[in-house]
């Protein structure tokens, strides 16, 4: 079966704002998420991808437009399944003010129980990425060959399920995954298992290095805005 390599969008306004995006539009890469975008061609160069396949949502096809341009042959399929977790009521605010709200105590601990006041539940979010990761996946073998690279680009929760399910973790333990904005994480999935080969690949490990301020305890909802 194929090998997907799944792609966090660059650092978006959202992020360096504090902001949980969600399905709020209008959300665009900052200038560093758009450097990161303009150097993704140059990390993926050596790579044929068969097909590249995107959220909806404006940072990730603003994300995937240098990577396009340098391969005028792939055209994109949009897939609705891999667009952010919508988080209702939440979407569109600060993070520091959701911090205090009860459910984030239960989105940290108990993923699989939580569910967004007017949006869906973190469970519903990782079984429409899968599935929609498992019919790419049967396309992609039945188009191009058991061996082809394809390219998904989406977003942090997202690629944090879709991570757990190839591990056959439970989603109560997916906070402790992390991925960087423009972060490359590669599955090859086989007959019988999954293989997670590259995780949250950044091309550097700037985001390992010492910060003023140390890392929170708890995982940032969205994905967070990366190395500073």
């Amino acid at each position: 079966m194929p090998t997907l390599l799944l792609v966090r969008h660059g650092r978006s306004t959202a992020n360096t704002e504090g902001l949980l995006a969600g399905w709020t539009p209008g959300v665009a890469l900052d200038d560093r998420g758009a450097a990161q975008a303009a150097a993704l061609p140059g990390r993926l160069a050596e790579l044929p991808l068969a097909e590249i396949v995107t959220s909806p949502l404006q940072r990730c096809r603003e994300t995937l437009r240098p990577l396009l341009e340098a391969r005028p042959g792939l055209t994109p399929h949009t897939d609705d399944r891999i667009g952010e977790c919508h988080y209702g009521d939440w979407s569109g605010r600060k993070l520091a003010e959701l911090k205090d709200e009860p459910l984030m105590e239960v989105v940290q601990a108990h993923p699989s129980a939580a569910a967004f006041p007017g949006g869906e539940s973190m469970r519903a979010m990782q079984t429409r990425a899968a599935e929609a990761v498992h019919e790419w996946n049967a396309r992609v073998e039945r188009d191009h060959g058991a061996d082809a690279v394809y390219l998904m680009c989406s977003h942090g929760d997202i690629i944090k399920s879709l991570v757990a399910d190839a591990l056959g973790l439970h989603l109560d333990l997916f906070q402790r995954i992390s991925v960087e904005p423009c972060s490359i994480t590669a599955i090859r999935y086989t007959r019988l298992r999954p293989f997670l080969v590259r995780l949250g690949d950044t091309g550097d490990l700037a985001s390992l290095a010492p910060r003023e301020e140390p890392p929170a305890d708890d995982a940032t909802v969205g994905g967070g805005a990366g190395a500073p």
